[in-house]
């Protein structure tokens, strides 16, 4: 754990290089309308497109959000059936595939006719008992095994929170020490992600293993990279995600690469903004320690482009996905691509975003040529409630996100004359 836990220390080569990164140059101009709506929304009805135009203007609400998530958890724990029918109509429908895997195959037959890829994603998540987190390894197995005799999606992702007690993760990241209980329940962890990791390299499956919360991440980064050494031997199974919203990631990304350099493996890497910002900083806040955040959006641009920038530089020896609702971001790694003359649908560059989000950046990319997927969560109402809540959430008014969506969406519907 000490390799991964500690602070990277930064030498004068590693910051000369972030430097560059965060500098860049200038680009290519590349012939793609992230504003185009007609192909955006080419895959909904009228009547879908109306309903996504409501669900959005209310999410458009900040202390509407806030209001409902409140409620809809409590709702959620004193399992009251008609929430769990209103959550499923609603926000369910427009964030999620299915409630089972065979659900999810008209969505990923539907994507797939407009070109667009699928990652799946059971989406359990903060379990806390054995016969769960094994629960969560057999769903993610299944899926593995659906992906590779369905087309269309290449990629399977999962939450360790899902198969590992967080209260666990979160003690080895402080380097408690095991006892005879927690060092089994730490063996069982290593055992799920490797069944997981070889069923997936065994039938030609890619897993994304999702950030979390910065007091479990080392811990998590240190699983992941167990397995990268295990499995990504002359190909990429197993991708760790870098939340470049925290100061220290674009740092541990040039880190993480020169690790499996020297280690012999390939890097996976996925970059994301984040999805914690409001806990991280109030948890910060609380117990006195610094923010590992960055203080603005400007500085958190700046270093995902970065890391877009380094992945697309190290493209052999990094695959990645570049998993951003940021136009600018998209943009940026489309015109490297231009740049360096490199195939639009090289499999080490992709892109993707959340299913019902962005819809203007997944079709538009994908109508344009370049690897391009929808991150599609699947499983029980009751067990994505938590991420619906984070989709509302983090992409309420404060973030701007949802006020976007909701122009985009009407601007498609007075295009075609049904508001």
């Amino acid at each position: 754990m000490k390799e991964l836990g500690k602070p990277v220390p930064k030498t004068s080569k590693e910051l000369e290089k972030m430097a560059k990164y965060i500098a860049g140059d200038q680009m290519p101009m590349v012939n793609i309308d992230f504003d185009n709506t007609e192909i955006a929304f080419a895959h909904k009805t009228d009547k879908e497109l109306k309903k996504s135009a409501w669900l959005f203007g209310l999410m458009n609400k900040h202390w509407l959000v806030g209001l409902g998530s409140k409620l809809g958890i409590a709702a959620i724990k004193l399992h009251l059936p008609f929430v769990e029918v209103l959550v499923k109509r609603t926000i369910f429908d427009q964030f999620c595939g299915g409630t089972t895997l065979l659900e999810t195959q008209k969505t990923v037959d539907h994507l797939a006719k407009h070109k667009v890829l699928t990652i799946l994603d059971y989406g359990a998540e903060g379990k806390e008992r054995e016969e769960d987190f094994n629960i969560t390894m057999n769903e993610t197995i299944r899926a593995i095994e659906f992906a590779s005799k369905t087309s269309g999606i290449p990629v399977v992702s999962t939450k360790i929170t899902g198969m590992a007690r967080f209260d666990l993760l979160a003690a080895v990241q402080k380097q408690v020490p095991f006892n005879s209980k927690t060092r089994p329940e730490y063996r069982n962890i290593l055992k799920r992600m490797d069944a997981i990791c070889h069923v997936a390299s065994a039938n030609g499956v890619k897993v994304f293993f999702d950030a979390e919360e910065s007091w479990i991440q080392d811990t998590i980064d240190h699983l992941v990279t167990v397995m990268m050494r295990r499995y990504n031997r002359g190909k990429v199974v197993v991708y760790n995600t870098f939340q470049m919203y925290r100061a220290d990631r674009l740092q541990f990304l040039v880190h993480s690469y020169n690790l499996a350099k020297k280690g012999g493996y390939m890097l996976g890497a996925k970059l994301v903004r984040g999805a914690y910002m409001e806990k991280e900083r109030d948890r910060a806040s609380n117990l006195g320690y610094t923010s590992p955040i960055h203080l603005n959006k400007a500085a958190t641009d700046d270093a995902f482009n970065a890391a877009v920038r380094f992945c697309v530089d190290n493209y052999k020896d990094i695959a990645s996905c570049n998993a951003s609702h940021n136009r600018e971001s998209a943009l940026l790694q489309a015109e490297l691509l231009a740049h360096k003359q490199l195939p639009l649908d090289h499999p080490h560059l992709n892109f993707c975003q959340l299913y019902g989000m962005s819809d203007n950046l997944t079709f538009n990319l994908a109508q344009a040529g370049y690897n391009v997927a929808k991150y599609v969560p699947y499983g029980q109402v009751r067990d994505v409630v938590p991420y619906l809540i984070r989709r509302a959430q983090e992409n309420s008014s404060v973030t701007g996100d949802m006020s976007r969506e909701y122009q985009l969406v009407n601007q498609e519907l007075k295009r075609r004359n049904v508001m």
